[in-house]
C-alpha cells in the first residue's frame, strides 16, 4: 500500500471508502509487477502458506502463487480485490489464491498459521505502529517469516513522499523495536536504495526492509 501524490488525512486514509475511490480512479493504480524487495527476500524461501497484507491489485499474490506458494491477499478495498482476482485469472493462478476484504486498522484479525506474511508499503498510524505489527506478526507460525517493507523517512527530502510527513515513514529500527526479541530472529534490517520515476523525473528513494523468522 502506498499513498504517493495524495494528501494524508489520518481520519480517512485507511477506510474502505478512501481506497475503493482510489482504485476506481483508473484501470490500474500500480504496475502489475511484484514488489522487487519481495522478490529479493523471498526467492530463497521454501514455498508454503503466504499472506500479503494490503495486497492492492494482487501482483505480489500472483507472483507468490507462481513460485508455488498457497497465497492469500487481504485488503480493505473491495475494488482492489476485484482487480486482484481478475489479475490472478489472467495469470492462470486463480485456483491457487484466496482474497479477503479485511480492515486491519479497524480491528479485523488476519488469517493465521502462515509460513510467510508480507507487508509492502503499509504505513499504519504512528500511535498504533507497534500494536499493528504485533498483530501482523501473530499471523506467522513458528519457523515462518515476516517481511516488512516500507518507505524510509529519508524519502521526505526527495519530495516523492512529502504528503506522508516523516511520522508515517519508518526505519528498520522502528520495525525491529516492535518485534519481541524472544519471539523473533531478525535476519535482515536494511535501507537499500533504488531509482523511482515520478512526476518530476527520476529520484533515488530509500526502502526500509526487515525480514524476521519466528522462533
Amino acid at each position: 500500500m502506498s499513498h504517493e501524490h495524495h494528501e494524508v488525512d489520518l481520519a480517512t486514509m485507511y477506510t474502505q471508502e478512501t481506497w475503493d475511490a482510489r482504485y476506481a480512479e483508473s484501470e490500474r493504480v500500480w504496475s502489475g509487477n511484484p514488489n522487487p524487495r519481495l522478490v529479493e527476500q523471498v526467492a530463497g524461501l521454501t514455498p508454503g502458506r503466504a499472506l500479503d497484507v494490503g495486497c492492492g491489485e494482487g501482483a505480489d499474490v500472483v507472483w507468490l502463487a507462481q513460485q508455488g506458494w498457497a497465497a492469500t491477499g487481504v485488503d480493505v478495498s473491495e475494488v482492489a480485490l476485484l482487480k486482484a482476482a481478475a489479475h490472478a485469472e489472467e495469470a492462470g493462478v486463480e485456483d491457487k489464491v484466496l482474497w479477503e476484504r479485511l480492515d486491519l486498522i479497524g480491528g479485523d484479525e488476519l488469517p493465521g498459521d502462515q509460513d510467510l506474511v508480507s507487508v509492502q508499503f503499509f504505513h499504519p498510524p504512528p500511535a498504533i505502529f507497534a500494536e499493528i505489527h504485533e498483530r501482523i506478526g501473530a499471523a506467522v507460525r513458528p519457523g515462518g517469516h515476516l517481511l516488512v517493507v516500507g518507505h524510509h523517512p529519508d524519502d521526505v527530502t526527495t519530495g516523492v513522499r512529502r504528503p506522508h510527513g516523516p511520522d508515517l515513514l519508518f526505519t528498520p529500527e522502528r520495525v525491529v523495536a516492535a518485534l519481541d526479541p524472544a519471539a523473533w530472529e531478525v535476519l535482515v534490517a536494511e535501507t537499500p536504495t533504488r531509482e523511482h520515476q515520478h512526476g518530476d523525473g527520476p529520484a533515488t528513494v530509500t526502502d526500509t526492509v526487515v525480514l524476521a523468522r519466528k522462533r
